[in-house]
């Protein structure tokens, strides 16, 4: 087994360090990586092996997380180029992006306190919709122009929207019989 644990995750996949990824591919790659490292291929052999396997499904599997999900994609791209998102440090957003997630918040919580499912998943529609756009700003900002400060901003937002979307999701469950 050769092993090198200080490859980043898209050079493990054998992928360009971008932001736009097919899923089909990261897909097929992992199942063929964890194919090859499964820990149950290595049962027989020495313990240090064994370790040594369950490291590195550990390792795919991490990868394989991080690069599925548009965001943690991001945040890792941004890490990559040394670029802090600020994610706890910076909390300055543009007033306009603040009133839409308070409006949006009131209308979740409206929807919640009626209990209507229909207007929590209209909203929740939009909010995949506007993380969508968010996607493309952040495929720009890293892919096409190398602006790492626009897309940590990028980020920082797609984090609030994805927020709000698991605020949904989880009224939308309570409200189930």
């Amino acid at each position: 087994m050769n092993v090198d644990f200080n490859k980043d995750y898209f050079a493990l996949f054998g992928l360009s360090r971008t932001f736009r990824l097919d899923a089909a591919v990261v897909e097929q790659v992992y199942r063929d990586l964890q194919s090859r490292v499964h820990p149950d291929r290595f049962a027989h052999l020495p313990e240090t092996e064994r370790r040594l396997s369950m490291q590195w499904a550990t390792q795919v599997n991490e990868a394989y997380r991080t690069l599925r999900h548009p965001l943690s994609r991001a945040q890792y791209l941004l890490q990559l180029q040394g670029q802090d998102t600020g994610e706890t440090s910076n909390t300055a957003m543009s007033p306009q992006f603040l009133m839409e997630q308070m409006e949006w918040r009131e209308a979740v919580a409206e929807a919640q306190a009626a209990e209507d499912s229909a207007a929590l998943e209209q909203l929740h529609h939009r909010l995949r919709q506007h993380a969508r756009e968010i996607h493309g700003e952040i495929e720009r900002a890293i892919d096409a122009e190398h602006n790492y400060a626009a897309a940590a901003d990028a980020v920082r937002r797609l984090m609030f929207v994805e927020k709000l979307q698991h605020d949904i999701d989880h009224a939308l469950e309570t409200m189930e019989p």
